[in-house]
């Protein structure tokens, strides 16, 4: 008789307890937003490419530099976690020099939002030189590069004042590393991104 009165006891409790936490959630909308927990976690679609929106842009990007006599090269895109572990090893347990301070899921390559890019030259070799004016116009082709990119909505690593990235490039849609660890994703839709940021 008394373990079936602790027994109702305990399911009347946790009841109590489940309906007290529908109730907080639904009247305080948010307030489990920045904690660490996610009791309505869904499982979110694996990252296996580039958004489509950041492909597109990027797709852009080589057809405007193409016509200011520029040729670039998509160096990197969609990194996965496994390359972005490598990577973030390169200088520390590797051989190399440190590129990357982000571990894996750290980075905007691994949710598709970010690209590395290089010149190519008239011979075909491909450089990272920020002063290389292949087409003579008198200004770098690296910063023609990075002003045609920002004015297509990416963000430049290389105005990062703590570890400036001059190759990467991005667009966050907005949203945190915490942000798309939680499973946040942008929308997929180029309009809904242009609607979000008007």
């Amino acid at each position: 008789m008394i373990k079936r009165k602790k027994t109702t006891l305990f399911l009347i409790v946790a009841l109590l307890l489940a309906i007290f936490y529908m109730q907080l959630q639904t009247s305080i909308p948010g307030i489990f937003n920045d904690l660490d927990f996610d009791f309505n976690h869904k499982e979110t679609p694996k990252v296996t490419q580039l958004h489509p929106y950041v492909l597109q842009q990027k797709n852009e990007l080589v057809r405007l530099t193409k016509e200011k006599g520029i040729t670039i090269v998509i160096t990197d895109g969609y990194r996965s976690h496994e390359e972005q572990t490598r990577i973030y090893n390169q200088g520390r347990s590797t051989a190399g020099n440190i590129v990357t301070n982000a571990k894996a899921g750290e980075s905007l390559h691994n949710y598709g939002l970010a690209i590395d890019f290089a010149l190519k030259q008239k011979d075909g070799s491909v450089i990272w030189d920020m002063e290389y004016d292949g087409n003579g116009n008198g200004k770098a082709d690296w910063m023609e590069v990075v002003e045609i990119a920002k004015h297509l909505g990416f963000q430049w690593g290389g105005d990062w004042a703590n570890f400036p990235d001059y190759p990467h490039l991005q667009i966050d849609f907005g949203l945190t590393i915490r942000d798309l660890k939680r499973g946040k994703l942008p929308p997929v839709e180029s309009h809904e991104y242009l609607e979000a940021i008007k």
